[in-house]
């Protein structure tokens, strides 16, 4: 059994000599913890963390038990070890949480309700270990926004949200700051430096799981977390943070599974620290409403972004970009590959920019603009392969689409976009045209395929587009109409160098504006 500030040694190999390292361990039974299940750790973690503190830092032990504890705030140089067999049980009575801390809550900046896990202005903390942290999320989900706007009085808490956000920055759309009464995140850490969590299992959260804010150097390792269906419970949301790494990790949650955010609307806009040079790969996803979600609350930008090697199965949505007129911010630089998709309900590709219903406006700093999205090498099944939807003042600009091969129910569909690419994408598709696109520019497609054509149903469809190259295109054999032509807005189409050998017609609809150069021509 460990004792109290007992030296453990640490064998490390440096320029290929063994030298040993002392780590001093602080376990919270020697402070008066509990791990029967009995009582309350909140003070004895607390003195554990101060004791290891006051001697520049050191790992607070847990070993194996069940812990019932309030909130944990950190102070730098704090590594939190939670052994094999080894449980936190958060408490689920409101007032553990009190006082309100300053926060951040759906990227308004706030004073709220402590989370489970603390700290502001650190460094050098961490959460590690095989052991399970327990939200006991269930009476929280309870104040959700659906069911606070059924109560017909404030409760204390309430009143106490309202008395410490008078001047808060609210949202330009009207929203929870009207419900006055927030649930508390469960992992939250403000303007820290160096901040891992590795391998330990994670349930039942309040709110959001995993959620730092302003910091820089993020590590988030081999994390399960399982929250069954329930309000926003997402996984791992890193908001407006630099230098992150999501890494191994299994999520499976009532939300989004790992989202990028950096703020929202005037607050977000006024902080404005963007989320920037983010790696998330070798993750699975099996239940959410998005894989790796960007969004809605970018205010302060996102830019620099690698998602690789990651398999989504189950969630609603693969990856999902979204965004609305007042969030103002610019998402750019974003690299997607190497991605298995299955069971995809809605979208696996969606970049949105019309999540809120809003009315078409000038372009000023409360526009969003996504640019500079290349996705490569997706495979899977999923209802629609993608939906571009840009904005009439501020399209969706310079994405590519290379080497996918998937099965759906519908191809792509594109509006208010320019400088967009297709090459090598092949989806068997069940309903509607491979490519719907309207209000289009610098458009390219080449070598597409759908191995399951229809004689009924035009490949593509184009309402408004202009500057089009369409090359190196085979169509299968059934294909009716390789191309339908929507409107006479359309002109500078070039179709150049395709084999429509097995194509009943090429194109349908007004031919001013189009040019076919060198195809080899339907068989009569």
């Amino acid at each position: 059994m460990i004792g109290k500030r007992v030296l453990t040694f640490l064998t490390m190999v440096i320029m290929g000599t063994n030298i040993l390292q002392a780590q001093q361990f602080y376990n919270v039974l020697n402070y008066g913890g509990k791990n029967d299940s009995t009582g309350t750790n909140t003070q004895a973690i607390a003195k554990a963390i101060e004791a290891a503190a006051r001697k520049g830092g050191g790992t607070v032990y847990f070993p194996a038990g069940k812990y019932i504890t309030g909130p944990i705030h950190f102070k730098s140089n704090i590594t939190l070890f939670i052994d094999a067999g080894a449980e936190l049980h958060f408490s689920d009575n409101f007032d553990d949480y009190l006082p309100m801390v300053e926060s951040r809550w759906e990227g308004t900046a706030v004073t709220n309700f402590s989370p489970l896990f603390y700290g502001a202005d650190l460094e050098n903390i961490a959460i590690v270990g095989r052991g399970l942290i327990d939200g006991h999320g269930k009476k929280w989900w309870g104040y959700s926004e659906v069911e606070v706007k059924k109560q017909t009085e404030d409760s204390k808490w309430q009143k106490e949200f309202k008395r410490l956000n008078v001047n808060v920055l609210a949202p330009d759309l009207p929203g929870w700051i009207e419900r006055g009464f927030l649930r508390p995140p469960f992992i939250q850490f403000l303007r820290c430096k160096n901040i891992q969590i590795k391998d330990i299992k994670i349930q039942n959260s309040p709110f959001w799981t995993i959620n730092p804010q302003y910091c820089d150097n993020v590590t988030v390792d081999g994390v399960t977390i399982d929250n069954p269906p329930s309000p926003n419970t997402d996984g791992i949301n890193p908001e407006s943070c630099s230098n992150v790494r999501i890494a191994n990790c299994h999520i499976s949650v009532g939300d989004d599974c790992i989202t990028i955010k950096s703020g929202k609307d005037r607050s977000g806009r006024q902080v404005n620290i963007p989320a920037e040079n983010y790696t998330i790969t070798n993750c699975t996803m099996l239940r959410g409403h998005g894989g790796v979600v960007i969004g809605s609350e970018m205010s302060g930008g996102v830019k620099n972004i690698v998602i690789s090697n990651c398999v989504f199965d189950g969630t609603d949505r693969g990856i999902r970009l979204k965004t609305a007129r007042g969030r103002g911010g610019i998402v750019e630089n974003i690299r997607v590959s190497n991605i298995v998709m299955r069971n995809i309900r809605d979208q696996a590709i969606v970049m949105d920019m019309q999540y809120a219903k809003t009315e078409v406006a000038p372009v000023s700093e409360r526009t969003p603009q996504f640019k500079n999205i290349f996705i490569s090498d997706l495979a899977g099944s999923t209802n629609r392969v993608g939906l571009l939807r840009g904005l009439d003042e501020m399209p969706i600009e310079n994405v590519s689409f290379n080497n996918i091969n998937m099965q759906a129910k519908a191809g792509f569909s594109l509006e208010n976009a320019q400088k967009i690419m297709f090459n090598n994408v092949q989806v068997d598709v069940a309903n509607e045209p491979f490519i719907k696109a309207k209000n289009v520019r610098m458009l390219t497609i080449q070598g597409i395929q759908n191995y399951t054509p229809v004689t009924n149903r035009p490949m593509v469809v184009f309402e408004n587009v202009q500057q089009v190259s369409v090359q190196q295109n085979t169509p299968m054999v059934g294909t009716g109409t390789f191309l339908e032509l929507v409107g006479k807005t359309h002109k500078d189409i070039v179709i150049q160098g395709n084999n429509f050998t097995n194509v009943m017609k090429v194109v349908d609809g007004d031919l001013d504006g189009v040019t076919l150069i060198n195809n080899i021509e339907p068989k009569r």
